[in-house]
């Protein structure tokens, strides 16, 4: 009777458990690890993260009176965060890569991209790492030349049937 009534308390306050270990401890060491090595993809998750945490914060902040009174609110919001943490998922890249970026970052709305700088914001992220080291080690007019070049080079490089001589064959 005793164990049972325990494992019903900590079953009913898994969120208070579980919640500071999932949405601070886990993500605060992944977030240091991931400042220490050369990969900006983990960057870009834990970054993305913590700036959703905060949103949840604020809304939570926002939202109390009413929060209160949805009681599978701490689950709901546990679930959310364990999404956005665990490496298995990688919610928050996935958010990042769905949501953020094409709101915040759509060149449309942004004239501070010059043209090359929006073909790296609509890059996937492996491409898009390859592209930053490019720029970082070249600059972003070396960049703009190699994509003019590469432009060129495919407008002048498409081959119709007439440009080949069938009697060589």
């Amino acid at each position: 009777m005793g164990w049972g009534n325990f494992l019903k308390a900590v079953a009913y306050n898994i969120d208070i458990f579980a919640g500071p270990v999932v949405t601070l401890m886990y993500p605060l060491l992944a977030s240091i690890r991931a400042i220490e090595t050369p990969s900006r993809l983990d960057d870009q998750q834990w970054l993305t993260y913590w700036v959703l945490y905060s949103f949840i914060t604020l809304f939570e902040l926002t939202f109390a009176k009413v929060l209160e009174w949805l009681p599978f609110w701490p689950y709901l919001k546990l679930v959310a965060t364990c999404w956005l943490v665990l490496p298995m998922f990688n919610g928050a890249a996935f958010v990042y890569e769905n949501y953020v970026r094409k709101l915040i970052l759509n060149p449309k709305f942004d004239s501070r991209f010059n043209p090359a700088q929006k073909k790296i914001v609509n890059m996937n992220p492996s491409t898009r790492g390859v592209v930053e080291r490019f720029i970082e080690q070249n600059g972003h007019d070396a960049f703009d030349r190699l994509v003019r070049r590469a432009e060129k080079e495919g407008r002048s490089s498409i081959i119709t049937e007439h440009d080949y001589d069938y009697d060589e064959y």
